[in-house]
């Protein structure tokens, strides 16, 4: 396995000769230091069925699998699919998921650490992904933003970007929204927190699923405060030219390993959408998301 600096990026790390059929516990401990410290780490020349992608992830954690079920692989369910391509007249997996800045299972009781996304079918032009790396973006907060949300809580629910599913056809809204309500409540959890493996402070939001910023004492604070940071790390902008916004692009044969605590994400989109299929794979490492994070 040679592991080496993403040329011409800030974030990322290029992984070459890697099998996790034959790695050693010594080379998934440093492939994973290299997703703490590099926050994704691109495996190259990957050819992996649902199966072994599943295998891999179990080497660095323990898979968790999504809580809807029309995302899930029809073979395999602990591996998630996005995809616009029909298998044999029907539809595998979700279309267009992920057109939003978002950690994976933010939203959730008991987030994982690690996301991986292996790319079936790339697109010939609009392909890669958006990311912030919200540990340098809190870095990068003016003194007083950092000093006003000291201390703060944010407010996270999947309410705002939750597809509706096949079953949901005819159904009153109401009642879909008071069962997406029921399943996954709002979770509160402190707006920063120390990345268990580095060390770094990290600003936990999301222009996607965190829906409310309250004070120590649990009253809501003004949505200004909430605006004025997706602003400041970029999720407002809509050229995706802000200096915190990384676009990591991929090839056939490529394999995306991202710190999930770290790195919030948006997919790229276009309006005339290319055929692309990815499947996903995400695990908990051997930390929780911050330490002393109440139990799920």
């Amino acid at each position: 396995m040679q592991i080496k600096d993403q040329p011409g990026a800030p974030l990322g790390a290029i992984v070459e000769d890697f099998d996790h059929t034959t790695a050693s516990d010594r080379d998934i401990d440093a492939l994973k230091q290299t997703v703490y410290t590099k926050k994704i780490a691109v495996l190259k020349d990957q050819d992996l069925t649902p199966q072994a992608f599943l295998a891999l992830g179990r080497r660095l954690g323990r898979p968790e699998t999504y809580y809807e079920p029309m995302y899930r692989h029809p073979d395999v369910p602990e591996v998630f699919v996005s995809s616009n391509v029909p298998e044999n007249g029907r539809r595998i997996g979700v279309p267009k998921t992920g057109k939003f800045w978002h950690a994976d299972y933010q939203f959730m009781p008991d987030p994982f650490g690690i996301t991986l996304i292996h790319p079936q079918v790339v697109p010939e032009k609009n392909r890669g992904t958006y990311f912030i790396d919200m540990g340098r973006a809190h870095e990068r907060l003016p003194e007083a933003l950092r000093k006003e949300i000291a201390g703060t809580r944010c407010r996270h629910s999947v309410r705002k970007y939750f597809k509706i599913r096949p079953h949901d056809v005819y159904r009153p809204l109401s009642e879909i929204i008071a069962e997406v309500e029921t399943k996954t409540p709002p979770v509160v959890r402190p707006t920063t927190f120390i990345h268990p493996m580095t060390g770094e402070t990290v600003l936990h939001l999301s222009e996607g699923f965190t829906v409310g910023i309250e004070d120590a004492d649990g009253q809501p604070l003004d949505e200004e405060l909430l605006k004025r940071l997706f602003d400041a790390t970029g999720q407002l902008d809509d050229t995706f030219e802000h200096e915190g916004i990384h676009l990591q692009s991929f090839t056939k044969g490529d394999l995306l390993i991202w710190d999930n605590r770290s790195l919030i994400h948006r997919a790229r989109h276009t309006t005339t959408p290319e055929p692309t299929v990815s499947h996903r794979v995400t695990v908990h490492d051997e930390h929780k998301l911050y330490d002393g994070m109440p139990a799920a």
